[in-house]
């Protein structure tokens, strides 16, 4: 995949993202353009697969796809009401894995949430060695304390009382 294509669709994806009661979410309908789907009852089968999975998996639906309705143009400059989906990130990757990964779009965002994944894992690590370091350095800072306390208490290396 193109490096320029790889950049317009994380721009879009980005773009996309709007809050929704203090949750990053994603318009299914907005999704559905972004990875190419020209049917919007193809992509709800899309959709159901990614529910299924979220259920499966023990999350609880309404946490992750929220049904709303959002208005749209129409073709006189009026608009009109249309069931869409709020979907969390969770949603999307869930979504992006149950999408056809032939389209380039999907084969991005699929990449795009393992390499996601892949950060994040390392992130944590990082932070568990940096805790790890921490507590090492708390601890020898103890027993350089205790060491230093017992000897002035009179105490050699073999644990014997100096008079």
């Amino acid at each position: 995949m193109k490096k320029e294509l790889i950049n317009e669709l994380f721009e879009k994806f980005e773009h996309a993202c709007y809050l929704f009661k203090g949750i990053e979410c994603w318009s299914a309908r907005e999704l559905q353009e972004i990875f190419n789907y020209s049917d919007w009852r193809n992509f709800l089968k899309v959709i159901d697969k990614a529910k299924d999975s979220c259920k499966n998996s023990g999350e609880a639906l309404s946490d992750h796809f929220v049904d709303v309705n959002k208005m749209v143009e129409i073709g006189s400059g009026s608009q009109r009401e249309v069931a869409d989906i709020a979907l969390t990130r969770y949603a999307c990757y869930l979504v992006a894995q149950n999408g056809d990964p032939v389209k380039n779009e999907v084969a991005f965002a699929q990449t795009y949430f393992a390499v996601q994944t892949r950060r994040q894992e390392i992130i944590e690590l990082r932070l568990l060695d940096v805790a790890r370091v921490a507590a090492r350095e708390k601890l020898s800072k103890s027993e350089k304390k205790l060491s230093g306390i017992i000897y002035e208490r009179g105490v050699d290396d073999s644990g014997k009382i100096i008079f």
